[in-house]
C-alpha cells in the first residue's frame, strides 16, 4: 500500500511529522510512523527453494529501493524445520520479524504470543481484499494476524502415457475405477505401482487421505470443535480402500517417502514415469515441469474420486499466511507491515498482480487475493491447474483449531502405520481417533 505522505511536499511533511510526533509526545503515546521512518532491519524466514527466495529477494529490493531506510534479509530453512525455527527464535527480538507460516499453526502461535496483530489499517485491507473465508482463516478472537498468501488443495495427479498403454481412457471419477486404474497400470517388473502414497511428511500422508474422506461425505473435525469424526464408518471405508489398495500390491510403501523438503522418492517415482497416479497439492507443478522436461506433457490432473457414500469432489485445502513476530521492536513491526501490504498489493507486480502472486503463479500456486486472481486468468486455465480451480467451490479446509497440528500427527503416525502393514484398518482408525481426540482435547485444556 502507498503512503499518501509521498503525495505531500518534503518541507510540509517534516512539519506535519514533527507537530503530529509533538502532540503524541504530549499524549504519551508513540508514533509507529515514527518507528516506521527509523533505519531497520527486518528479516523474512520462508521455507521455499532457491529459485523463490531469489524472486523474494528481488522484490525486497525492490521496496528497498522506495524505503531506503528499510533493509530485509531473506532466510530459508526446510519445511520440516519451519515450525521449530519460529518457535525457538521468534520469541526472541533477534528472531524472524516475518515468516511465511501454515495456516494450522496459527492458534498456537496466537496463543503463545508469538504472533503479532495486523494494525487496523493492515486489518482493513486484509477483510477487503481477500475472500471472506481466507480472511476469516487468518482471525482469531476478533484480530486478524497476517496476509493470506496462497491457497492450496488436493486433486488427483495421473500419467497420461500410463494411462494410454494400460488401455484406460478417462481418469476416473470414483474409488471403484481408480483401484480398476491402479490395477491396469501396476507392472512390478518396470517398477510402475498403481497408485501412489506419501509418507514421511504430515500434510502429505494426511491430506489425501481426507480428501477422499470428505469425497466420500465426511470431514475431520465434529461439532463440539475439540473431537474427529475418525469413528464415523465413512472413514473406516477409506482405510479399508487403503488396505485394498496395499493387499493388491498396486501401491509400494518404500516409494512413498517424502523428505524434508517435501521432495524424495514420492516425487521422483511419479516425475519419473513409475506411478501412474497420486494425490498432490498444486504447488508441485513447477517442481514437475523441472524435473521431468518434456515428460511433464504426460501430466494430468483430474478431481478426487468419489467414495460409495459420497457425492462430489470435496479435496482438502489450506492456506498459508505472513505472521509479524509479536516480540519484536516497534520499529521492526511497523517496517513488516509496511513491507507485507507492498508485497501483497497491486502495485508491487506485473499487470495488476501483487510480487506475491507472481511468485505464487511461478510455482503453479493459487493466489488468494482477489486482484491476484483477476490478474492471471490464463495461467489459472493452465490444464494442471483447472481441476483445482473447479473444485474450490466444494473443498473442505482442513480446521484451524488448538491442538490441529498435534492430531494431524497423530492421523500421519496411524496412516503410516496401515500403509506400512504395522496396523489394520480398523486398528489404524481407533487409534487416531483415540490419539486425535487426545490432542485436540489437551489443546482445548480438557
Amino acid at each position: 500500500m502507498r503512503s499518501s505522505w509521498t503525495q505531500i511536499g518534503r518541507t510540509s511533511r517534516k512539519l506535519i511529522v514533527a507537530v503530529v510526533a509533538s502532540l503524541l509526545v504530549l499524549a504519551g503515546c508513540s508514533s509507529s510512523d515514527d518507528a516506521a521512518s527509523e533505519d531497520v532491519t527486518i528479516t523474512f524466514l520462508t521455507h521455499w527453494g532457491p529459485d523463490q527466495v531469489a524472486q523474494l529477494e528481488a522484490a525486497a529490493a525492490t521496496f528497498t529501493e522506495q524505503n531506503p531506510n528499510i533493509t530485509i534479509q531473506i532466510q530459508a530453512v526446510p519445511f520440516g524445520n519451519l515450525l521449530d525455527t519460529v518457535r525457538t527464535q521468534a520469541s526472541s527480538p533477534d528472531g524472524p520479524t516475518i515468516a511465511g507460516l501454515y495456516d494450522a499453526w496459527l492458534p498456537e502461535l496466537v496463543r503463545d504470543g508469538l504472533a503479532a496483530p495486523a494494525p487496523a489499517e493492515y486489518a482493513d485491507e486484509i477483510n477487503s481484499a481477500y475472500p471472506a473465508p481466507l480472511a476469516a482463516d487468518v482471525t482469531k478472537e476478533g484480530s486478524v494476524y497476517g496476509y493470506p498468501t496462497e491457497v492450496t488443495l488436493y486433486a488427483l495427479n495421473y500419467n497420461k502415457r500410463l494411462f494410454a498403454e494400460a488401455g484406460i481412457a478417462n481418469p476416473p471419477t470414483t474409488w471403484a475405477e481408480m483401484v480398476d486404474a491402479a490395477k491396469k497400470i501396476n507392472d512390478p517388473a518396470n517398477g510402475v505401482q498403481g497408485l501412489g502414497f506419501i509418507t514421511s511428511w504430515a500434510a502429505g500422508a494426511v491430506h489425501p487421505f481426507l480428501s477422499l474422506a470428505a469425497s466420500n461425505g465426511v470431514t475431520l473435525l465434529g461439532d463440539d470443535g475439540a473431537s474427529t469424526n475418525l469413528d464415523d464408518p465413512r472413514f473406516q471405508e477409506v482405510a479399508d480402500l487403503y488396505a485394498e489398495l496395499l493387499d493388491a500390491g498396486v501401491t509400494v510403501p518404500e516409494m512413498s517417502a517424502a523428505n524434508a523438503t517435501t521432495t524424495g522418492p514420492f516425487f521422483d517415482s511419479f516425475a519419473n514415469g513409475k506411478t501412474g497416479m497420486i494425490i498432490m497439492a498444486n504447488w508441485w507443478q513447477g517442481g514437475l515441469k523441472s524435473a521431468m522436461g518434456d515428460a511433464y506433457a504426460d501430466v494430468a490432473t483430474a478431481p478426487i474420486p468419489v467414495g460409495p457414500s459420497g457425492s462430489v469432489a470435496s479435496p482438502t485445502s489450506y492456506s498459508w499466511w505472513t505472521m509479524v513476530n509479536a516480540q519484536a521492536s516497534e520499529a521492526q513491526q511497523a517496517a513488516a507491515w509496511k513491507f507485507l501490504s507492498w508485497l501483497n498489493g497491486p502495485d508491487s507486480g506485473e499487470n495488476g498482480s501483487s510480487a506475491m502472486g507472481d511468485i505464487l503463479m511461478g510455482m503453479g500456486i493459487i493466489p488468494s487475493r482477489t486482484s491476484d486472481v483477476d490478474a492471471h486468468p490464463d495461467e489459472l486455465s493452465d490444464p494442471f491447474l483447472k481441476a483445482y480451480v473447479d473444485m474450490l467451490p466444494n473443498a473442505a479446509p482442513f480446521p484451524t483449531v488448538l491442538g490441529g497440528q498435534a492430531a494431524t500427527e497423530a492421523i500421519q503416525k496411524q496412516v503410516e502405520a496401515l500403509i506400512f502393514g504395522q496396523a489394520s484398518a480398523s486398528e489404524a482408525i481407533a487409534n487416531a481417533k483415540s490419539e486425535a481426540d487426545a490432542a485436540l482435547q489437551k489443546a482445548a485444556g480438557n
